[in-house]
């Protein structure tokens, strides 16, 4: 279980693809001493676990559901990528609650500068979007944030400039894929409601689009 606060930007230094998947090796600043040998760590908002230590860097294996699934399929060396470690149970949620199982993914379609802020539009689709409300919490590669409006094609979110100076959020331009996790407890809630009653409950939440 993850929060949403990256903790730290790492770079891709290599990938080598293994059996359908993919190894990644992933250098950062965490020190390696504060890493353990198959814990979970979020890269880019996926759930990954570290397999092994190179250098400065750690090592992971990518499924192919998650190279079908997310962005990371499409990452090269030299690309940065959001990090966070795991959970503690001791620690303050400061985020939200993110499982580092992506739902899906989304485009960005504009970045648009509002004094020291940034506003990012994100189309997704409406599989992904019928979860999605205004003023919710939403995980954006991994970034906790919260929905500032949204509609039946896309969501906006805005960035404030912490955020800006500590994720890899400004490195992306219109056009670019971005990781979309949902919030858990709406998913939740849907599975819990007879299954006759869940294309309903979706209805429903798309018909906020046209309140």
């Amino acid at each position: 279980m993850f929060t949403g606060l990256v903790e730290a930007v790492g770079e891709i230094k290599k990938t080598v693809s293994r059996g359908g998947g993919r190894q990644m090796t992933i250098h950062c600043t965490i020190p390696a001493r504060e890493l353990a040998l198959g814990e979970s760590i979020a890269v880019d908002g996926a759930c990954l676990t570290v397999t092994g230590f190179i250098g400065s860097g750690f090592t992971v294996d990518v499924s192919p559901e998650t190279l079908q699934r997310t962005t990371l399929g499409t990452k090269k060396p030299g690309d940065r990528v959001n990090l966070e470690r795991a959970l503690r149970l001791s620690d303050r949620l400061g985020g939200h609650l993110v499982t580092g199982h992506i739902d899906g993914r989304g485009t960005i379609r504009a970045l648009e500068r509002a004094g020291d802020f940034t506003r990012i539009r994100i189309e997704a689709p409406a599989a992904l979007l019928a979860y999605v409300i205004e003023k919710g919490c939403i995980a954006v590669d991994g970034v906790s944030l919260t929905v500032n409006t949204c509609s039946r094609r896309e969501f906006d979110v805005m960035i404030i400039p912490h955020t800006r100076a500590q994720t890899t959020l400004p490195d992306k331009k219109p056009g670019d894929a971005v990781n979309i996790e949902n919030d858990i407890i709406a998913k939740y809630v849907e599975k819990f409601l007879p299954k006759d009653n869940n294309k309903g409950i979706t209805d429903a939440m798309l018909r906020q689009f046209d309140a």
